[in-house]
C-alpha cells in the first residue's frame, strides 16, 4: 500500500514538473508572456476598441483574431457603421501607425506601394513609400477601384512585403489590412475576383446598430471624437508576442482531419460553385487557435472551427448557379449543412 502510494505520489510530482517545464518553455518562446499576461493584455484591448465600437462585440473580437493570427480582415457593409472606425480604433489602442487609402477608379497601384522617384540632387533613383507601409492599413471601399490596383494589395497582403523594380521591402510587424467593402448591388462597384477574396482570412458585417448604441453614438459624438481620447494599451512591439503565444496552442491531429474534411466537403457539394482553397483550410485553424487563447484555452476544440467556418469559408465560396435566386443566403445554407454532415470528432486528446 506504502509503495504504490510513493509511486503515485511520484508519478503525480513527475507529471506537474512536466507541465510546468512546458509552461515555462511557451512562455520563453512568447516573449516572456503567460496564460494571465496574454488574457489580460487582449482582454484591455477588447475594452478599448469597445469604448469607441458598442454593441459590436462579435466584429470586435473579429478584427482581433485577424491580428493575432495574421490574417486580414474583410469588412462589408452599407456606408456609414463604423467600419473605419473599427480599425482606427484597434490601432489607437496598440499604439499602431495607420495609413488609409481611399479606393477610387483613379488609384493607381503606385499609390499602395510606393514609387521609385529620380534624385537630380544624389543622381540615383528614390523609393517613396506607399500608404501600404504601416501596421494597420485601411482599404477604404476596396471595391471601388479597378482589379489592376486592387491586387496590387496581393503580395504584401501575403508576403508581408513589396516589391517595387526588383528590391523587396518589408511592412511593418505585425501588419493588417481591413479592407472594408460596400455591397456589390450598390452603384460604382466591381467585384473582387476571387485571388483578392482568398487572401482575405475573414470577412464580417457590422450591420445597423440597436436603438440604444446609436443613441450613446450621438451622446458621445455631439462634442467630439471618441477616437481623441483613445489610449494605447500596450505597443506595436508587444503584440509579436501575443502572436507567438496564440500560434503555440495545440490543435489534435484529429482537429486538423475534422478541418480538412469541412474544406473538402465544400469543393463536392452541388450547392457550391466553388470550393474553399487549402490557404482557408490553413487561416481556419490558426483563427481557431486565436479564438482557443482568447478563451483561455491552450487547445482547439471542435466549436472554435465551426464556430469561425462562416467568417472564414463564405466569402471564397461561390454558389452554384440559380441559387442566389433560390435563396438570400445560398452559400451560409450549404457551410450549416456540411457542418451537420460532417462527423465532429470526439475522445480527443491533449
Amino acid at each position: 500500500m506504502h509503495a504504490t502510494n510513493a509511486a503515485d505520489a511520484t508519478s503525480t510530482t513527475t507529471a506537474a514538473t512536466a507541465a510546468t517545464d512546458e509552461t515555462l518553455t511557451r512562455a520563453a518562446s512568447s516573449g516572456g508572456i503567460d496564460a494571465a499576461e496574454f488574457a489580460r493584455q487582449t482582454s484591455a484591448i477588447l475594452r478599448s476598441i469597445t469604448e469607441v465600437i458598442d454593441g459590436k462585440d462579435d466584429a470586435v473580437r473579429s478584427a482581433l483574431i485577424c491580428l493575432l493570427a495574421e490574417g486580414h480582415l474583410l469588412v462589408e457593409d452599407v456606408p456609414g457603421v463604423g467600419k473605419t472606425m473599427l480599425a482606427r480604433a484597434l490601432a489607437a489602442s496598440i499604439d499602431a501607425t495607420v495609413r488609409r487609402i481611399q479606393f477610387t477608379p483613379d488609384l493607381l497601384p503606385g499609390d499602395v506601394t510606393g514609387v521609385s522617384v529620380y534624385n537630380p540632387v544624389a543622381q540615383e533613383f528614390e523609393f517613396k513609400p506607399g500608404a501600404v507601409f504601416a501596421h494597420i492599413v485601411i482599404a477604404d471601399e476596396i471595391n471601388r477601384s479597378s482589379p489592376k490596383t486592387q491586387s496590387a494589395l496581393l503580395e504584401a497582403m501575403e508576403e508581408h512585403q513589396v516589391t517595387v523594380d526588383g528590391h523587396s521591402r518589408p511592412l511593418p510587424d505585425p501588419f493588417l489590412v481591413v479592407a472594408t467593402q460596400n455591397p456589390l448591388e450598390m452603384e460604382g462597384t466591381y467585384a473582387l475576383p476571387e485571388a483578392q477574396r482568398d487572401r482575405f482570412m475573414m470577412r464580417i458585417s457590422m450591420g445597423y446598430p440597436d436603438a440604444a448604441s446609436e443613441t450613446l453614438m450621438l451622446r458621445q459624438r455631439d462634442t467630439a471624437n471618441p477616437l481623441d481620447a483613445l489610449r494605447p494599451v500596450l505597443a506595436a512591439t508587444d503584440v509579436r508576442a501575443l502572436i507567438t503565444w496564440a500560434r503555440a496552442v495545440h490543435v489534435a491531429p484529429a482537429l486538423e482531419e475534422y478541418a480538412v474534411a469541412l474544406s473538402q466537403a465544400t469543393r463536392t457539394d452541388p450547392n457550391l460553385h466553388l470550393g474553399a482553397s487549402p490557404r482557408a483550410t490553413l487561416q481556419l485553424v490558426r483563427a481557431a487557435k486565436v479564438r482557443a487563447a482568447l478563451d483561455g484555452r491552450d487547445y482547439v476544440i471542435p466549436d472554435d472551427l465551426t464556430a469561425l467556418l462562416p467568417e472564414v469559408f463564405a466569402h471564397r465560396l461561390i454558389a452554384a448557379r440559380g441559387l442566389h435566386r433560390a435563396g438570400a443566403r445560398p452559400i451560409e445554407a450549404a457551410l450549416e449543412g456540411i457542418v451537420r454532415r460532417i462527423p465532429v470528432p470526439v475522445g480527443l486528446s491533449r
